[in-house]
């Protein structure tokens, strides 16, 4: 689980990113100027911000440069904008800018992006490497290759179920304990329950909602 700063000056941005990043598990601060983004950062550190580039009172490179000179520049930051050109896309990037989304943001595109900022900033954090660091890749086909060797971790699922109940509250609770059991498993990550129970992301954090499983109870490895 991580600490994500959102500095975004629409209110629809903010929210759909806010709800997509809180259900992978991540804690969420929002900003709609640069003016409380920078309080949001002197309150505390994020582990990233995802920061807009065109902005009322302060564009979101001139912010970047703010924190890039005042030795503030700590977190991997992911730029983001619908009417930037290239030039400021590699500007950012020369400051210090880790990656730059294109506006619509498509969700495959901002996990990945959030997905391999944490992991270097995680790595940086333990003094690995990046070299050795695995990291997801899209492939030809829209979808995501993960590391083949992960060991598993997650605890072993032991169920029992009455089987003298109706047959809709069985499969309930057969239900819930099925996706409890992979939300554990991958760390609240709804994109990866949803590639390995074959849903829709959608349809599945409707099917959690209408079970009654606890989102808030499944944290991301630290």
């Amino acid at each position: 689980m991580a600490n994500i700063l959102v500095v975004d000056d629409e209110l629809g941005i903010r929210d759909l990113l806010s709800e997509i990043l809180n259900d992978e598990g991540h804690q969420v601060e929002l900003a709609e100027n640069a003016a409380q983004a920078r309080l949001a950062r002197s309150r505390g550190r994020p582990d990233l911000v995802l920061l807009d580039i065109w902005m009322p009172d302060t564009d979101g490179v001139t912010l970047l440069k703010e924190w890039s000179f005042g030795g503030l520049l700590t977190m991997p930051v992911i730029m983001m904008s619908g009417h930037a050109t290239i030039d400021t896309a590699v500007e950012a990037t020369k400051i210090g800018a880790m990656a730059f989304l294109e506006k619509p943001i498509t969700l495959q595109k901002l996990l990945q992006a959030v997905e391999h900022g944490l992991t270097k900033l995680s790595a940086r954090k333990s003094g690995v490497n990046l070299a050795g660091v695995q990291t997801v890749e899209p492939t030809a086909a829209g979808g995501v290759n993960y590391p083949a060797a992960i060991e598993d971790t997650s605890p072993k699922a032991t169920q029992s179920f009455l089987l003298e109940k109706p047959l809709r509250d069985a499969r309930d609770e057969f239900e819930k304990a099925y996706f409890e059991f992979h939300l554990h498993r991958e760390g609240g990550s709804m994109t990866r329950v949803a590639e390995k129970t074959g849903l829709e992301r959608t349809h599945l954090y409707r099917k959690l909602k209408q079970l009654g499983v606890n989102l808030s109870r499944v944290k991301r490895p630290a």
